[in-house]
């Protein structure tokens, strides 16, 4: 199926010929329900927004929280453990959920029984505290534990429960499994023997998708196929997680003893509770040892006399249940049997845009004829039956090598297309599909690679993969906004131009909409509220002394240099073009408040964290999350500017009045909070109520404005040089990795080479290298004489100043931004990732060394930058422990 449609180049495969190749019927919305009304009325927050991580979690419906609210709002529920009116309604209304989810499986409370957890991993570790392990003795080899290595971390996990048991576990590969079903057993288990075993598989993988056979159930659990050899009894458990998102589970056919799932993977919404459906055959059988509130029928606190509750359910839901959440999943049904007609419909709708992706993408290959990406499956995308909505991949450049899924990712978002990347909590299966041996796995970790990071490739290999996953509100548009992206970022026509790229909710997605009418129902397409164009505010830069307030154009003429020609600051100081091998600081940024614009100077004095006042303010949100312009650009056109003199922080913005802010902190007590940067637990303060209201009104939202408490002292141990064992002990403000971030003219000039672009005309255009170096955020501007000498350099003094070279920096998307504008360009990150191997790098974190406070410290404008080299030039990066950091915001 993946070449059925014959697609070849940059073109995106026609769903309309892709439907008529299908060997099979295929069904894309929900019948005369309009998927674009659903979108429009349910989900108008993704105007705009590419949504591709339902396997990570689904989105709730508008109308699942109109209807819960409005029942909370009308009724009383009390603890559902009191006797009282309010809490025999809450009682009653969980039990009827408890109905409604069996329903939902094709099951009752005569075959089922419905333990509500804190989600699917609680149910798991319930299992397997509970389970009636059997351990070896001399008449018995014991119970074993089996679970498919294509499993869950939560699976694999159980298996240090029951080792605390003395119980064998035993992991099975997929393809050992596979082979089991196609032989026949020798022997049926005895289904009153001993020892009892359990086999646990998930009926859908969340690594590639791949669905596995549910008739696994009846097969192992009546002894036709086993796991392992050995006499016992077999009980079967069914990670039920990643499959009922998507797609139908008849539990009155497929009567697993244990189904664990969690329902914000159905609905979205709540988070945090999940179930165990524990077969009336098993149920007895579970044994349970902790007992907390409700739980008990008798006992006592001055002897070991304890009596369980009779029921199942209460039996094992210890204290009370998180009982307002259980009534969320009645209208959670509701809502979904109205909006899609039935699970079955949401399987259907959500394979055929997982089938039209995996077709078009598999197809897309480079002009030699290479494919674009490798994707990792073990189906062809055939039926819903053996696959679910998932694609797990890897981009590859023109000669097979892959890129870093973490620069995927970071492409996806300038496109605000969202993914999931890494291994998804499944080594096992993520291993097997990407060849990584144990081995490796424990090198990697030596290496400093951990779950969940974005160390991407270590020697040239992958340590995951880019996994996106449709749900029951996807749309054509987000399938094929995806494909454009991948073509657009991989596949550029001759002249240089990216592919043109159309988005859901913008101008230009009207050819695939109507191409989906021509089809099938689909939704229409959206106009999402353009970012307000706001003319550059007015800076300045200011120099000389910290008494001294002289202005001058912050942005000076738009330089198309040459790497030897001066700058303005360079030829206001007199300084001379510069040689080979010389290198003058001809410009200084610090950015008081963090993410918000630059304040350019020409000499500031240095603190015991960098720049004086560099990035000492941030701004958060209502909930005290740190702001960057990855989440709100608009931070770029918040200027700030410093008044030595008389102690303040003036800020300004198009359309405000200028509003001060004190440099120190006042006499009163101050509302002190904590906020994090980058993991680091930071202490601030709030700067008060007149600020958050100036904020609040430019943004539109509830915003404060936060410092770092004096008193609090952030650090971040940094490696030295090969040849000095010892560690040198930053003091950082706000920032995020380093005191200072320096970057070379030169390299810029280079970058905005490769950026040119030509119009219908012909005529060049560049991007202004101040716009270039504007977007880096750096603190330290040099004019160097070879683009990217820097990545070269230990150590460098700046006058009497000496810095060491931290290692290079690591960027993201911010750098796309437009700093006079806020808009977004992404051929910037585009170019960069196309020159690196493995991380976008650009530009040198340096941290200072013996600096002496005890009389002042300057940087200035116009210093001669002598740089120490590297005694072997090889590729330099951060330690490992270290590459979760990114940019300085």
């Amino acid at each position: 199926m993946a070449g059925g449609a014959g697609q070849s180049g940059t073109e995106l495969l026609a769903f309309a010929q892709f439907l008529d190749s299908s060997p099979q019927p295929l069904v894309y919305g929900y019948g005369r329900r309009s998927l674009h009304e659903l979108r429009e009325r349910e989900f108008g927050r993704l105007a705009g927004t590419v949504y591709l991580d339902h396997a990570g979690a689904t989105l709730f419906p508008q109308s699942q929280l109109t209807s819960f609210t409005k029942d909370l709002m009308e009724n009383v529920y009390g603890n559902p453990h009191s006797q009282n009116s309010s809490s025999k309604l809450t009682h009653d209304t969980v039990e009827q959920v408890r109905y409604r989810i069996l329903a939902h499986f094709h099951s009752s409370p005569e075959d089922y029984t419905v333990i509500f957890t804190a989600g699917s991993t609680a149910a798991l570790k319930l299992v397997a505290e509970a389970f009636p392990w059997v351990p070896p003795g001399p008449e018995s080899s014991g119970s074993h534990f089996c679970y498919l290595t294509d499993s869950h971390t939560s699976v694999v996990g159980m298996r240090e429960v029951v080792a605390a048991m003395n119980i064998t576990s035993i992991p099975v590969r997929p393809e050992d499994m596979w082979l089991a079903e196609e032989q026949e057993a020798t022997a049926a288990s005895d289904p009153d023997g001993q020892p009892l075993h359990l086999f646990c598989y998930p009926a859908q993988s969340n690594f590639s998708g791949t669905r596995y056979p549910l008739s696994w159930i009846e097969e192992v659990k009546s002894g036709r196929m086993c796991p392992v050899g050995g006499p016992g009894k077999w009980f079967v458990l069914l990670d039920a997680a990643a499959y009922v998102g998507t797609s139908p589970l008849d539990l009155s056919v497929h009567r697993a003893d244990f189904v664990p799932l969690s329902f914000y993977k159905i609905f979205g919404f709540p988070t945090g509770l999940g179930a165990l459906l524990v077969n009336s055959r098993s149920a007895p059988l579970l044994r349970k040892t902790y007992f907390g509130g409700g739980t008990a029928a008798a006992y006592l606190a001055e002897e070991d006399f304890y009596i369980p509750r009779e029921s199942v359910a209460e039996r094992f839901e210890d204290g009370t249940i998180s009982f307002l959440d259980v009534i969320a999943l009645k209208h959670g049904f509701d809502v979904l049997e109205r909006l899609t007609g039935g699970m079955e419909n949401i399987r259907q709708h959500t394979f055929t845009l997982a089938q039209y992706t995996y077709t078009a993408l598999s197809a897309l290959r480079y002009p030699n004829g290479a494919p674009v990406v490798q994707i990792y499956s073990d189906s062809e995308f055939s039926s819903p039956e053996v696959q679910g909505p998932v694609i797990s991949f890897n981009v590859l450049d023109d000669n097979g090598n892959i890129i870093g899924y973490s620069q995927v990712d970071k492409m996806a978002s300038l496109h605000n297309i969202h993914v999931r990347t890494g291994c998804f909590c499944n080594t096992g299966a993520c291993q097997r599909h990407l060849g990584i041996s144990d081995e490796m796995v424990k090198k990697h970790l030596q290496a400093g690679h951990v779950c969940g990071d974005d160390v991407d490739l270590i020697d040239g290999q992958p340590t995951g993969s880019v996994r996106i996953s449709f749900g029951y509100m996807s749309t054509l548009e987000d399938a094929q906004a995806f494909l454009r992206f991948i073509i657009a970022t991989r596949l550029r026509p001759s002249h240089g131009q990216p592919l043109p790229l159309v988005m859901p909710g913008e101008a230009g997605a009207l050819p695939a909409e109507s191409e989906a009418q021509k089809a099938v129902p689909a939704i229409r397409a959206r106009r999402s509220p353009s970012l307000q164009e706001d003319a550059s505010p007015d800076s300045r830069v200011w120099d000389n002394s910290p008494t001294t307030v002289d202005a001058v154009s912050l942005r000076p003429p738009l330089l198309e240099t040459t790497r030897t020609q001066q700058t303005p600051s360079e030829k206001a100081a007199g300084i001379p073009d510069g040689g080979l091998g010389s290198h003058i600081v001809t410009n200084l940024f610090l950015y008081p408040i963090k993410s918000c614009a630059a304040f350019e100077v020409t000499r500031w004095p240095l603190g015991n964290q960098g720049l004086l006042y560099d990035r000492s303010w941030m701004v958060v949100n209502h909930n005290g999350v740190c702001l960057s312009q990855k989440q709100e650009p608009r931070l770029c056109l918040i200027q700030p500017f410093i008044d030595l003199q008389r102690r303040i922080m003036v800020i300004k913005a198009q359309g405000m009045e200028p509003i001060a802010v004190p440099l120190e902190e006042n006499s009163k007590p101050a509302q002190t909070c904590q906020s994090k940067v980058c993991a680091d637990r930071v202490n601030t303060y709030d700067c008060g109520e007149k600020i958050s209201s100036w904020l609040s009104k430019f943004f539109g939202r509830p915003y404060h404005l936060i410092r770092q408490s004096s008193d609090f002292q952030r650090n971040a141990r940094k490696k030295r040089g090969k040849d000095q064992s010892a560690c040198t002990t930053a003091t950082l403000s706000l920032v995020n990795e380093a005191q200072y971030l320096l970057i070379n003219r030169s390299s810029v000039s280079e970058l905005q080479q490769q950026l040119s672009t030509s119009d219908e005309n012909g005529k060049e255009e560049l991007f202004p290298v101040n716009n270039l170096i504007s977007r880096f955020r750096a603190n330290i501007i040099t004019s160097g004489t070879r683009a990217f000498e820097e990545e070269k350099w230990d150590e460098i003094s700046v006058g009497s100043l000496h810095f060491q070279v931290l290692g290079p920096c690591h960027r993201c998307q911010m750098i796309c931004i437009d700093q006079q504008t806020g808009q977004r360009n992404r051929n910037v990150f585009q170019k960069l990732s196309e020159r690196g191997e493995r991380k976008v790098n650009f530009g040198l974190y340096l941290m200072h060394t013996s600096l002496d406070l005890s009389s002042p410290c300057y940087l200035s404008v116009g210093s001669q930058v002598l740089p120490v080299l590297k005694e072997n030039i090889e590729h330099y990066d951060l330690p490992a422990s270290e590459k979760q950091q990114e940019v300085i915001s």
